[in-house]
């Protein structure tokens, strides 16, 4: 009897997935499958989990597309898939709410009891509606999801935003008319998220408009420390001459706003500029590490942001793309430490087809995983867990490769004129909860797997 076969049937049913989308072998080390959903076939951005009363809701934003809708029975634009996770063994999907041309691919939610002018009663959702503006919905019962409000509209690009549920600040990646770039910096106060309120426009000198000159890389996306922590990390570019640029929060939005180049750069505290072989596409802080093993006292507390850059070429037809452990202890002289990537050869993953390196990692501050363990999407690589203890030398603990089913899309390239096309795993993005679950959507219509960490790796992080 094939008790793989046996027990990946068990999985799969428990997950209501049929037998046949599991038919290949998952690869895995110290990483196991909990459930796993269809996403009724869409191609997955990001994933947002919440918990909202005893419920834990998974909302998921979408690449652009369109598809059959089981639940309505009508062909929608991919847009935001709401799923109730409290059994991960057994995610349902509530509702899709249709996205626009391009999508609705960011996602963030805070509940109206953290919001500081907030209905207390409502659950937020601020999501990108295609490229071309940012919603604010409500939630609360996540099977009807209503519209709220529009933050902004007009835009000509949209991506990775992030909102603070403590202060209500949301900072939205847009691209404003009149500016030089497709995506920048608009800075809402959404403490009332029916009501929102415009602070400023952001970006790189020259990227404003009226400037002369080149233009600075777009942005990818920030990530804030709020008003406890004072910081706000951006992340420019992809896979190419990316920026870390560091800034002081209180600056940022109460100093001068019109948009020179003196005002722009009034908040910067320091910046890290890498050159054409590196993007930072996320860049996550993981600030008061102390060097492992280290016994000299100014390698205690020290802190660094995780700048992890995207692969855009399919079959390895660019520079490998990795993670960077960058050193922000001083913050007008941030410096790469460390490094981290997976190795071709130890999965023949250039020959497997579609994009190989990372994408993202995971957003989450979630207690269990914080200064311990960091989660990387890494195309056919699936998700790759990393020990960052030491932050001067991350390791590898485990990892999780899906296995393709009948949704998984191809991936094709052209060689010699001839075009060759493989089915293969696209994990994009990953992220986790306060329970310890992992959770990564796929690039190629291949759905959404929950995850757990397993032995060695599961002792190392702070696991009820």
């Amino acid at each position: 009897m094939n008790w793989h076969r046996v027990l990946l049937c068990t999985a799969a049913c428990m997950a209501g997935v049929p037998l046949a989308q599991a038919q290949d072998p998952a690869e895995k080390l110290n990483m196991d499958l909990v459930g796993q959903h269809d996403l009724q076939g869409r191609s997955a951005y990001q994933p947002v989990v919440h918990a909202q009363g005893q419920r834990w809701i998974a909302y998921i934003g979408l690449h652009g597309g369109s598809g059959p809708n089981v639940l309505t029975g009508k062909t929608e634009a991919n847009g935001t898939a709401i799923l109730d996770v409290t059994d991960p063994q057994r995610p349902k999907m509530l509702a899709h709410i249709p996205g626009a041309s391009g999508g609705a691919q960011m996602v963030r939610v805070c509940s109206g009891s953290e919001l500081p002018r907030a209905d207390k009663s409502k659950v937020y959702l601020l999501r990108t509606l295609g490229n071309a503006a940012h919603e604010v919905w409500n939630v609360a019962d996540p099977a009807r999801p209503a519209l709220v409000s529009t933050v902004a509209s007009g835009l000509h690009g949209t991506h990775k935003n992030w909102w603070e549920c403590d202060s209500g600040i949301a900072y939205l990646v847009s691209g404003v008319p009149g500016w030089r770039t497709s995506r920048m910096t608009q800075i809402y106060d959404l403490g009332n998220p029916a009501k929102p309120v415009f602070i400023r426009n952001f970006g790189l000198p020259g990227q404003q408009p009226g400037a002369s000159g080149p233009v600075p890389t777009e942005l990818h996306g920030p990530i804030s420390t709020g008003p406890k922590g004072k910081r706000v990390y951006f992340g420019y570019g992809t896979s190419s001459y990316g920026i870390l640029q560091i800034v002081d929060r209180d600056k940022l939005l109460n100093g001068p706003k019109e948009p020179t180049p003196e005002n722009l750069l009034y908040p910067q505290l320091g910046r890290l500029d890498f050159g054409p072989d590196a993007g930072a596409h996320t860049v996550f802080p993981v600030l008061g590490m102390d060097v492992a093993g280290s016994a000299n006292k100014r390698d205690r507390a020290r802190d660094f942001v995780v700048v992890t850059s995207e692969s855009l070429a399919e079959e390895c037809r660019e520079p490998r793309q990795q993670a960077w452990m960058v050193d922000v202890s001083v913050e007008a002289r941030p410096q790469v430490a460390a490094n981290w990537t997976v190795i071709d050869a130890s999965g023949d993953f250039c020959r497997r087809g579609g994009r190989f390196g990372t994408h993202s990692s995971n957003e989450s501050f979630a207690p269990a995983y914080y200064r311990r363990i960091m989660f990387f999407a890494h195309f056919n690589a699936g998700v790759r867990a990393v020990d960052i203890r030491d932050p001067l030398q991350p390791k590898e603990v485990a990892y999780y490769i899906p296995a393709a089913t009948d949704k998984t899309d191809k991936r094709c390239v052209r060689i010699g004129g001839a075009e060759r096309c493989k089915g293969v795993i696209q994990t994009n993005n990953v992220e986790v909860d306060e329970r310890g679950y992992i959770y990564i959507v796929d690039r190629a219509h291949t759905g959404m797997h929950i995850l757990e960490l397993t032995g060695p790796a599961r002792a190392i992080a702070a696991l009820k």
